[in-house]
C-alpha cells in the first residue's frame, strides 16, 4: 500500500492545495494531510479551525485524512508508516526551496518526495494571498473550496 503525507500549514487550504490533493489520490492508496505545527510561524487560523476546514472537503473521501503534527515531517511519516511526501510546486522558486528539503529528507530517511506541478488555473494561488484578501475584506471565495468559503464567510464577510 502506498501511503503519502501531504504536509503544510494550510492557513487556509486553497484550491491549489485541493488540486494537488485530488491528483495525489490518483497515485497513492492513502494520503494524510499533515498540518505542521510551527511555533515560530504566525497563523490566521488555529489548528482546530484548519482541521475543520480541511475535514469539510475530505469527509467523503475514504483515502484521505487530516492530522496535526509537531516536529520533523520525516518523523511524522515514520510514525504513521508513510514512505512518500507530496509537495506542490508552482514555480522555479518553489522547486529550488522544495528540492533542498527533499534532498535533506532523503539523506536522513528512506522517504521519497514526489513533486506535482500545480495546474495553470491554480498556480497563482497561495494561502498568503487568501489571508491578505480575508484581512482586507477582499473576494477570496474563488480561491478556496466552496465548503471552506462557507466556513470563512461565517466569520469573514467577502
Amino acid at each position: 500500500m502506498k501511503k503519502a503525507i501531504f504536509p503544510g500549514t494550510f492557513d487556509p487550504f486553497t484550491l491549489g492545495h485541493l488540486d494537488i490533493l485530488n491528483r495525489s489520490t490518483l497515485i497513492f492508496d492513502e494520503i494524510i494531510i499533515g498540518i505542521g505545527i510551527n511555533g515560530d510561524k504566525r497563523t490566521m487560523f488555529n489548528i482546530d479551525q484548519r482541521i475543520e476546514m480541511i475535514e469539510s472537503i475530505i469527509k467523503d473521501n475514504p483515502k484521505v485524512s487530516v492530522q496535526s503534527y509537531d516536529g520533523l515531517t520525516i518523523d511524522f511519516c515514520k510514525k504513521v508508516g508513510a514512505n512518500f511526501i507530496v509537495r506542490g510546486v508552482r514555480n522555479t522558486g518553489d522547486f529550488e526551496f522544495e528540492k533542498a528539503i527533499a534532498r535533506t529528507n532523503r539523506m536522513l530517511s528512506e522517504i521519497e518526495t514526489i513533486f506535482l506541478l500545480t495546474s495553470a488555473k491554480s498556480s497563482f494561488i497561495s494561502s498568503s494571498i487568501v489571508r491578505e484578501l480575508i484581512s482586507n475584506n477582499g473576494k477570496y471565495n474563488k480561491l478556496v473550496p466552496k465548503s471552506i468559503s462557507k466556513i470563512l464567510s461565517d466569520n469573514h464577510p467577502k
